[in-house]
């Protein structure tokens, strides 16, 4: 095993909720007694605790003649708290969970959809904190971490954002001015890739060893897992879908860039075009999402400048589709974000175009899911990049190699 047997039995334990040692001995392939001599430890440190589950078959040998209760492990999710937080162009959505992962609340503020500095952006985030743990009777320094996620160009290993549509300017050192400003350990990644570990920890990627998340809202992410691990690149940086360019001098994205593939698909590059066909210039920068709702019924009844839209973006996202599929061969693409209620992109004209422009071969082609989630999936995602970065901390190699 990559993890040390202490951590991969804790993170077998915190994925199913409840569990019996024998069940972890045969699903990692440990012996019965490194189990219980591992587990044992967990217990005395206070990260997993025995419980009575009548519904749980004893399967683990009797301490006595007499036999004894069935007991489960799960996690003491009493013993740290983290936050998860989702950045976004219109509002940020905060979820307060304990050790096992489990929410306990959240809260979501609105924000200007407008660029602006990393100060202004942090405050913002300081205050949805600080009134989410104040509802809780909390206070920051109970907070084991905090997990971010923002759109754009994030550096993980370095905290470092080159570029992002939220900033109005290169956000250098943002982990560590978040850390200075909420006075606990922070993580800051990629949005689409918060989305991609909520589906590898809560959601469809559970149990598949490799299969892309691909966002559509207000621009186009991606996040891919590889061999049960999300994968950010070699300089943490990769898995740009929506700025991979899918026509030449083409539509202007708003990254500065022409042709990229969100410049046709994501909320803004829909409203641009909505505008011209509905004649509602003056509402496109004012509430552009209301204009897409307006293009959508206006689809729905027929319009036919409408329908145009939606197909063309439709078309756009299915040329991305088989793009991915052709260089990843995943088990599956995950189509997710709240522009999922726009069926028109993922129908069944659109998917039958992604499979077609794809080389198969003799294979099967990769499946596509649609899953409509809201914003609290992500800052859940945020919660899952906050939980594992603790447990490394406290149960990974390094931690154990210092014991």
């Amino acid at each position: 095993m990559s993890r040390p047997l202490r951590q991969a039995l804790f993170e077998f334990v915190r994925a199913y909720g409840s569990t019996t040692r024998a069940e972890m001995g045969r699903r990692l392939g440990v012996s019965a007694a490194s189990v219980s001599a591992v587990t044992s430890d967990l217990i005395t440190e206070g990260f997993l605790r025995e419980t009575a589950d009548p519904d749980t078959p004893d399967t683990d040998p009797p301490r006595s003649a007499r036999g004894r209760p069935p007991v489960s492990l799960q996690v003491a999710a009493e013993a740290h708290h983290v936050i998860g937080v989702k950045l976004g162009d219109l509002r940020h959505t905060a979820v307060l969970s304990d050790f096992a992962g489990q929410r306990i609340a959240d809260l979501s503020l609105p924000t200007r959809p407008h660029r602006k500095s990393a100060a202004i952006l942090i405050a913002e985030a300081r205050a949805l904190i600080d009134q989410l743990l104040a509802q809780q009777g909390m206070s920051r320094a109970q907070i084991r971490c905090v997990g971010l996620g923002m759109a754009g160009m994030v550096d993980y290993a370095t905290g470092n954002v080159p570029w992002s549509p939220m900033l109005d300017a290169p956000g250098l050192g943002l982990r560590a001015q978040f850390e200075a400003a909420l006075g606990v350990p922070a993580y800051l990644d990629n949005d689409a890739n918060l989305l991609t570990l909520a589906e590898l920890w809560f959601g469809g990627g559970r149990g598949k060893s490799d299969f892309a998340v691909v966002t559509i809202e207000h621009g186009v992410g991606m996040g891919l897992v590889l061999f049960n691990q999300l994968y950010r690149g070699a300089r943490g940086m990769g898995m740009e879908l929506g700025h991979t360019k899918v026509q030449l001098d083409g539509a202007l994205c708003r990254c500065g860039k022409r042709g990229c593939l969100e410049a046709y698909v994501a909320d803004y590059a829909l409203a641009r075009e909505a505008a011209t066909a509905l004649d509602q210039h003056a509402s496109f920068s004012d509430s552009p999402l209301a204009l897409l709702e307006d293009l959508f019924a206006e689809a729905r009844r027929g319009n036919e400048a409408a329908l145009s839209i939606f197909r063309r973006a439709g078309r756009y996202l299915a040329l991305g589709l088989s793009n991915v599929a052709q260089m990843f061969d995943p088990e599956v693409i995950i189509l997710a974000g709240g522009r999922m209620q726009y069926d028109y992109l993922y129908a069944r004209e659109v998917l039958a175009e992604m499979q077609a422009m794809t080389l198969t071969g003799a294979r099967a082609p990769a499946r596509v899911e649609i899953h409509a989630w809201g914003d609290l999936v992500w800052a859940q995602g945020a919660v899952a990049l906050a939980l594992g970065q603790l447990t490394d901390d406290l149960l990974g190699a390094q931690r154990q190699g210092a014991a």
